[in-house]
This record gives C-alpha cells, structure tokens and sequence, in this order.
C-alpha cells in the first residue's frame, strides 16, 4: 500500500491517490517520515485541518532525523520549530494576527500596481527573447513563474531587488528538503546551510533597518521588529523573529511559482479552457481556483496526534503523524463534481488549496492575486499561446509535498512555421 501512496517524481499522482480513497479512509504508510496514517477524503482532511487534536507543531522529529551534532542541524531545528506554520494555539494566534496585517485588503491593493507593472515587464523580456530566437522556444517558469513572485514577496517585506537572486538561490536549496518525504543526508545538509545563511541575512537587514526605532513601522518586516523590540511573545527573541522572516519569505514564492506553471499548463493543455479565458479574461479568478484544486501545488500537509483517538476503526496514538493529502482530497468525487476534468466554468465549491482552519494560508489573497493579473495579462497579450512539448510535462521530481513543473518551454505566438 505505501509503494502506493508516495511515487516520488511520478507524471500523475492522481490515479494512485484514487486507488487509495477507493481502498479506505484511512492507511498506514512507512513512507512519510518514518511511518504515519494517510488521509485522502476531503471532509477527513478538513476535519483533521480543523480539529485542535492534531497539532501542528511537528518539526522535532522530522528535522532531527540523521545526523544531529552539527552547528548548523541545531540552528536550522530551532528556526523550524519557531514559524507560524509549526505554532498552535495562542502563540500561533498572536504572530498569525499581527503577520495577517501585511497580506490585508488594503495591502493587496496597495501591490496591484506594482504586481501589474512587474508581470508586464517580465513579459515583455519573455517576448524580447523569443524575437531574438524566434526558432527556439522560452521558458515560462524562468522567465517568469520563478521572477514574478520573489519579486513581490521581497517587495512585501521591503528587500532590495538586488537580492532576489540570492534569496531565490536559498529558497531553491530548502525546497528539496521540506519537499521530500524522507530527505536525504545530503539534501538535508544543503538546506541546513541554507535557512542558516537566510537567517544571517535577516539578522543583518533587521540591524540596520530604520524599523527598530519606528512608531509606525512601513512594512511587514517592520512590523516585526517593532513587535520583537515590545517582546511580543513568539518574538521576543531573535530565533523567533528569524524564524518568522526566513518562513515568510520562502513560502511566498515557492507555492506561488508553481501555481504560475501549472495554471499554464493545464490552461494549455485544455484548448476549450483556454479559448474560454481568452474570450473573457474575466474568468481569470475562477481559472486560478480550479488549477489550484486541479494541480495543487501543495500535496499535503501534516500533523501530530495530541489526544489518542479513534478515526474510522483505526487507534490513533499521542504523537502518530497524520498526513493530509490534500492534492486527494480535492478530487474527492464525494466534494467535486466530474473532479479530474478541469473546467473553469464549473461551479465548484472551496477546495483546501491553502488548507482549513487556523493554518489556512495567510498569503492565499496574495497568490490568487498574482495569478490573476498573470492570467488576465497573458490572455490579453498571447491569444495564440502554445505548449512547445505538450507531451512532456517537465514536473519536479523527487518532491512528493510539492506539484510544479520544473521548465514550461512555450512558442508565445504558436508554433514556428
């Protein structure tokens, strides 16, 4: 059965996640860290999301496994266990509200400008590329899935744009590890080396920022600071304010950048969706939902059991890992009507694209955001946008947590003649 569950790099996961919704509720697996019960159902996984007896708070022996004894293993545990993504209760609370302020209403409105002015002038750079080799084809997800969304998220926090690259290069190194269900040594160590290096990059922005003596802060890392400065707790030392900025910055462009892709593949991949976006960009809101539910960038999620319990006839122990799949959950057929196909204009209900509950994604309205003016901007620009290798799907391998393609090679005006 866990042979199953986990096909790590597979070209669709989708018909293995069926078989095994099909074949019960609920299924133990060795295969996600060291053994844990799976869930595929959509009204499972939302109660599991929801229900404060399963924590979130599950790093210590996920990121512990292996080699222990290095400088950096302690540093990057105690980084881990200190984010927003791994807190419960009130100190989850607390840090989500005051985080919640820099991806409000007023604050998305505030980047759509520049989100708009960012996304044109990448794309303008795409269209330069391919005038100059028009018998090769451009890369979408370098040229712009990857660009648009480190962009924005620098911009969120106030970092130079200089720094993208850099910051980009350490987010590349930690995707693996966080990605894979049992990381390697090897890969392990590289993202060790990596959220260390993020975290002293913080630190020395957070020493020279100007937000340490603000009333008023500017920006979300700002913000931060002016809230570890009044020891707010979870920031009242300088792990758990680290902890904050290095979690934010990666999460705001990993997830996004493969929502860029996969939006664009499948729209691709589905010429009736494609000419209906065309014909409306207005539809471009509703097309990001269902690429989100179809191709959810994020697989699943985790959790501890903190209270033993029963779930369908299985015993659940204090300090079992649950695993959600949420990329089964929303093709639930008991959820979503005809859920393989992708269509944007089907009526469907909320999917757990960025999951239920208290851990619901603080940055969803950004990454909708983005993909809507990313859509809207390509529908009007490209009408006769084309796959240059629609057969070969080029998806990231050996990263089971994450769905995203690697390369989308793509002819901006249609195929060469």
């Amino acid at each position: 059965m866990s042979a199953v569950v986990l096909q790590p790099g597979a070209a669709d996961p989708h018909p293995a996640y069926a078989a095994l919704r099909q074949a019960g509720p609920i299924h133990w697996s060795e295969d996600f860290f060291g053994g844990a019960w799976v869930l595929t159902r959509h009204a499972d996984a939302e109660q599991v999301l929801r229900d404060p007896r399963f924590s979130a708070a599950r790093t210590g022996g996920w990121v512990r496994r292996g080699e222990t004894q290095r400088r950096e293993a302690g540093a990057f545990q105690r980084l881990f266990a200190r984010a927003l993504l791994f807190l419960d209760g009130q100190d989850h609370a607390g840090l989500r509200r005051l985080m919640m302020a820099g991806f409000d209403g007023q604050a998305m409105a505030a980047l759509r400008p520049w989100i708009e002015q960012r996304c044109t002038a990448l794309m303008d750079t795409l269209q330069a590329e391919q005038a100059a080799a028009p018998e090769r084809p451009v890369d979408w997800i370098a040229g712009v899935a990857r660009r648009l969304p480190a962009g924005v998220i620098s911009r969120l926090l106030g970092l130079p744009a200089e720094d993208e690259p850099m910051l980009v290069g350490w987010s590349d190194e930690i995707a693996p590890f966080l990605g894979a269900a049992d990381p390697s040594p090897e890969v392990t160590r590289r993202a060790e080396r990596a959220l260390v290096a993020m975290a002293g990059y913080f630190r020395s922005h957070f020493a020279r920022s100007p937000g340490a003596a603000a009333q008023e802060p500017a920006g979300l890392l700002d913000r931060l600071l002016l809230a570890h400065r009044q020891g707010q707790a979870g920031l009242d030392d300088s792990v758990g304010l680290l902890a904050q900025a290095t979690m934010l910055l990666f999460a705001g462009h990993e997830t996004t950048r493969h929502l860029l892709g996969n939006a664009v593949q499948l729209l691709l991949a589905h010429p009736v969706q494609w000419q209906a976006l065309r014909a409306d960009p207005g539809l471009a809101p509703a097309a990001v939902r269902e690429a989100l539910r179809h191709q959810c960038p994020v697989q699943y999620s985790g959790r501890r059991v903190v209270t033993p319990l029963e779930l369908h006839g299985q015993r659940l122990e204090r300090g079992d890992g649950v695993i959600v799949l949420i990329g089964a959950a929303n093709r639930d057929p008991e959820r979503f009507e005809r859920p393989d196909d992708f269509d944007i204009a089907l009526p469907r209900r909320a999917s757990l694209a960025f999951g239920s509950g208290p851990h619901v994604c603080i940055g969803a309205a950004l990454t909708r955001l983005e993909g809507e003016i990313m859509l809207g901007q390509l529908a009007r620009r490209w009408p006769h946008l084309a796959l240059a290798r629609p057969e070969m799907p080029d998806w990231v391998p050996d990263q089971p947590l994450y769905r995203g393609l690697r390369s989308l090679p793509l002819w901006l005006q249609g195929p060469p003649t």
